[in-house]
């Protein structure tokens, strides 16, 4: 059984789509459970009457809207699956979706999380590849923006982290490693996720067979861009603390700071000044909890790790160009990868 998690917040016309479509689905057997974190825009009406025709979908109503984190994971409390599939209300499946993914997890049990391949809805181009770690902490996302058609992106690799706008999951290795950070509000929770699946031993592989379309940055258009840039720069932060190695993480995280202070010259240069206060909000955020982090760290490293950062970051990091990080702030389409 599967167990498919939607988070909705105000996104009324792209979830009637969204659940239209998993209709279709092959599938034989999975529930749906929508996670309302305080809509206004009558969107649990809808549910609701969906509900009556369709006694798979199960709703789960917050007084507030508690961000994606927390949101998934009192979705999960309910979840029976022994898949649990993290979709985003704004995506469009295809009928043989499930059965693929589910198909390759069967066959290699250290395989703990499948992401198919996620394909932007108006532009028709690709969205995720999959995501890498860099040497400077910063994400490398391979094959944002490019011809989903072409060879490189149809191959089955493994990869660092999934794109949480659909993600498939084993139950027992949720069980064993924890869902997502609740201080995590918004973005970087998958990844900070995904990072502890490979830690415990599992891997994580990007299915290029099954195919989903996504609208895309739906619920980031009702945001501020220095909202979202907050806990974009704070969450990585705070995850780089929690799982990098000892070795590593007096590397990458000096880097990723000396990167972080570029980044609010060159907010400040553009004229986002609010962009650019943010970025010193978030490290000042990560000083003033670090000792919660730091508690956090040692479980990960003492409970969850099982392979060293020797072993690991050969399959979880690449390099990238230096222009890769001007592409960062001017869109990925133009970066070859």
């Amino acid at each position: 059984m599967v167990s498919i998690i939607i988070i909705n917040w105000n996104g009324k016309r792209h979830l009637f789509h969204c659940l239209s479509s998993l209709e279709n689905v092959h599938y034989p057997n999975f529930e749906v459970i929508l996670v309302d974190n305080g809509s206004t825009d009558g969107s649990v009406e809808m549910v609701k009457k969906l509900m009556k025709k369709n006694k798979l979908i199960k709703l789960i109503e917050n007084k507030e809207n508690l961000g994606f984190a927390k949101a998934n994971n009192i979705g999960f409390k309910k979840a029976k699956g022994e898949y649990v599939l993290f979709l985003n209300n704004d995506t469009r499946v295809s009928p043989d979706f499930l059965i693929k993914l589910i198909g390759v997890m069967e066959k290699d049990k250290k395989i703990g999380v499948v992401q198919p391949k996620i394909i932007f809805m108006d532009a028709r181009k690709l969205q995720a590849g999959g995501a890498f770690l860099t040497n400077t902490g910063f994400l490398y996302h391979f094959g944002y923006g490019k011809n989903p058609d072409d060879k490189k992106y149809n191959q089955q690799i493994e990869i660092f982290s999934a794109n949480g706008s659909c993600m498939l999951v084993k139950r027992d290795v949720i069980e064993k490693v924890g869902l997502f950070d609740p201080d995590f509000f918004c973005y970087f929770e998958e990844t900070d996720f995904c990072w502890r699946v490979w830690l415990a031993g599992d891997k994580i592989v990007y299915i290029p067979e099954a195919v989903i379309h996504h609208k895309g940055a739906q619920t980031a258009k009702r945001l501020k861009s220095s909202f979202v840039n907050y806990h974009s720069f704070k969450n990585r932060i705070a995850s780089l603390i929690k799982n990098l190695g000892p070795a590593e993480v007096f590397k990458i995280m000096s880097t990723h700071l000396l990167l972080c202070q570029l980044s609010f010259f060159a907010f400040l240069v553009m004229g986002r000044f609010s962009n650019a206060w943010v970025v010193q909000k978030a490290i000042g955020w990560n000083f003033l909890h670090l000792g919660k982090t730091l508690e956090k760290r040692k479980k990960i490293q003492a409970k969850v790790r099982k392979i060293s950062d020797r072993k690991l970051m050969p399959k979880i990091k690449k390099s990238v160009k230096p222009s890769y990080y001007y592409y960062l702030f001017k869109g990925l389409e133009g970066y070859k990868d």
